[in-house]
């Protein structure tokens, strides 16, 4: 097998190549006949995977999904650092005024004219959204959409909404290459224009209860607490250089109550971070998530609750726990390989299996930790960082192609082919990786 520093090389080059794909996919027309319907891609939408498929068995993932969409155009910033895309600010761009126009959608249209329900197959109008639902999308709204088609169209199919973390996931993602590129007037204008909405949305909704990250359950979200107060904090930054200090002072003051209010998500007798306060009261089963593992990374900063908090690392030590007892593919495992590991216990989406974001995003803790580390400490993260990515070596097939999932029991791909998030952690990651060995041998 051929050295682990080589293959991370070889695979960082796939992802970045393979990612793009999903970027501004003009070239690809999907159908959905259920619907009625069929959709191009405008310039500056990000699929959360170009494969079109149907639920047969594979997901349709043909749209743009306002947070992994985010993930996506932040990582390929690591990219363009590495000379790998020459074209990744044109990209950006066009993600910029993707978005920006989003802002005028509005589902009132479509209830006026409903004419488009007389294409929709019998068997899938149970499928539809209620006129009431889409009568409310316009506005702020439109930001707790979850996705919308690459065409730039609201998505008619019911789905779990509201969500909140996709307009403070973009506004981070925008404000960082904002302050590390040198944008010409006229982008720098539609960036202002974007993060303002952005910030305002995040202002407004950031403690409101909406969906989790995996859609699912309504409640308070640790992960969405953690990335919009990430997102206030640096935009309080910004509108501070944009001479508004008292916008700037009012993110700050709704960041601070949110990572107050994540304080109370400890459970010091269970020893890790609770992800979620559902909005009925009740005890949720998913609380133990790898989501508030991902949340550290997404809001990237060294506030509390960030990779260097060692309650952050028992919450990852309870889900190595957790998924090394759960997954048959992390039993008898060789010495140097990490647990893979998957989303919450119990879960039963396709093979409710090992996820590559989420062994990378633990792979990307412990790199990030090291950075923060002196030795032995710093080597010993970076050990454990390298066994995660062993476990993403051995389940990756040798052409690098990355799956949502990778099954529990038999390590096969399931799930959404070529997932463009799992590309992206992968980017990151390795990044991490990179940052991390360099601080660890500084140039002489």
């Amino acid at each position: 097998m051929e050295p682990l520093e080589r293959w991370a090389g070889e695979q960082y080059r796939h992802a970045a190549s393979a990612m793009l794909a999903s970027i501004s996919p003009v070239a690809i027309v999907k159908h959905r006949p259920g619907f009625g319907r069929s959709f191009g891609a405008r310039r500056g939408a990000i699929v959360a995977s170009p494969v079109c498929a149907d639920y047969d068995p594979d997901p349709d993932y043909f749209y743009h999904w306002y947070r992994d969409s985010a993930i996506v155009i932040d990582a390929l910033r690591h990219v363009a650092d590495d000379g790998l895309e020459p074209r990744a600010l044109e990209h950006f761009a066009d993600f910029v005024r993707f978005s920006l126009a989003l802002a005028s959608l509005d589902g009132r249209r479509l209830v006026e004219a409903p004419a488009w329900r007389t294409a929709v197959r019998e068997d899938f109008a149970r499928f539809l959204r209620p006129d009431d639902e889409l009568a409310a999308v316009h506005g702020e709204a439109v930001g707790a959409e979850t996705r919308v088609n690459p065409d730039g169209t609201l998505d008619i199919s019911k789905w779990a909404r509201p969500q909140h973390d996709g307009p403070a996931l973009r506004a981070l993602a925008v404000l960082r290459w904002a302050r590390s590129r040198r944008l010409d007037p006229g982008l720098a204008t539609a960036v202002a224009t974007l993060l303002r909405a952005d910030l305002a949305f995040t202002l407004a909704r950031g403690r409101l209860p909406c969906f989790d990250i995996w859609e699912e359950e309504l409640g308070l979200h640790y992960y969405t607490l953690r990335v919009a107060a990430a997102a206030l904090e640096e935009g309080a930054e910004w509108l501070e250089l944009e001479g508004e200090p008292r916008a700037a002072a009012e993110c700050r003051e709704e960041a601070a109550r949110q990572l107050a209010e994540l304080d109370g998500y400890w459970l010091p007798d269970a020893r890790f971070y609770r992800s979620r306060v559902l909005a009925s009261g009740q005890r949720s089963t998913k609380e133990l998530d790898i989501s508030v593992i991902l949340a550290s990374l997404h809001a990237a900063d060294d506030a509390r609750h960030s990779v260097g908090d060692p309650r952050m690392h028992a919450t990852l030590e309870r889900l190595d726990a957790l998924f090394d007892a759960r997954y048959p593919i992390n039993h008898d495992r060789p010495a140097e390989r990490g647990p893979a590991m998957g989303r919450y216990a119990e879960d039963r989406y396709y093979s409710g299996g090992a996820y590559y974001f989420s062994t990378l995003g633990a792979a990307e803790l412990c790199f990030r930790a090291a950075a923060l580390s002196c030795a032995p400490s710093s080597l010993a993260w970076m050990r454990r960082g390298d066994a995660y990515l062993e476990t993403v070596r051995a389940f990756t097939p040798a052409a690098g192609n990355l799956s949502e999932q990778f099954d529990r029991a038999t390590g096969e791909q399931t799930s959404a082919k070529h997932l463009a998030w799992s590309y992206a952690a992968c980017i990151t990651c390795l990044s991490a990786r990179n940052a991390a060995l360099r601080r660890a041998r500084p140039p002489s």
